[in-house]
């Protein structure tokens, strides 16, 4: 007996690549997997087609751009190309987006933290926005960084070391609390 899998269109996280240095080829083809919208810019978009990688839509003002057969353009605009996507993204009704980038602007992502599930992969960090109450799962030991300064916080399961770091005290779930709408936190990857 076997089984087939069927992917509906917006079901996968999108996957918009902003930047390939130092970012694992294994990581990327987990990313891949399952066949999500890939997003990228012309720089970027080089090094996917490199690899054989499927582009479905390229952020560029440049009409003249070709690099694959079958790529619509997303114009920016005013946007860097981050924003350019995620508002897109965000129109269009996905869901979900994975982005991978050699530099985190959180700025960038602020605004879209509630409009959509963002997970950005970087430095070998996995950074991604939790609400106020977040619990989660972890083993003992592992660090969270928090990336924004909340002025009330309160954590469980966790023991503060420094720089905004956070180690988990056993296996078990953690906790956070804290008066911001959300907050940016990055585990390794």
């Amino acid at each position: 007996m076997s089984s087939h899998h069927v992917v509906r269109e917006k079901q996968e996280p999108a996957l918009l690549v902003l930047g390939l240095n130092n970012f694992s080829d294994e990581l990327l083809g987990q990313l891949l997997e399952w066949s999500p919208t890939v997003i990228a810019t012309p720089d970027t978009a080089e090094q996917l087609n490199a690899f054989g990688i499927k582009i479905d839509w390229l952020i560029t003002d440049d009409a003249t751009v070709d690099l694959q057969s079958d790529v619509k353009l997303m114009p920016a605009g005013a946007d860097d190309a981050a924003v350019a996507a995620l508002k897109f993204l965000v129109t269009h009704g996905y869901p979900a987006v994975n982005i991978v980038t050699d530099e985190v602007q959180l700025k960038d992502f602020m605004f879209f933290a509630d409009k959509i599930n963002l997970v950005v992969l970087s430095g070998g960090q996995r950074i991604y926005a939790i609400p106020s109450g977040f619990n989660k799962w972890k083993p003992a030991g592992q660090v969270i960084r928090l990336l924004s300064h909340p002025n009330e916080l309160h954590t469980g399961g966790l023991e503060a070391i420094g720089g905004g770091n956070y180690k988990t005290t056993h296996d078990g779930f953690i906790s956070l609390q804290f008066d911001l709408p959300q907050l940016f936190i990055a585990e390794e990857i």
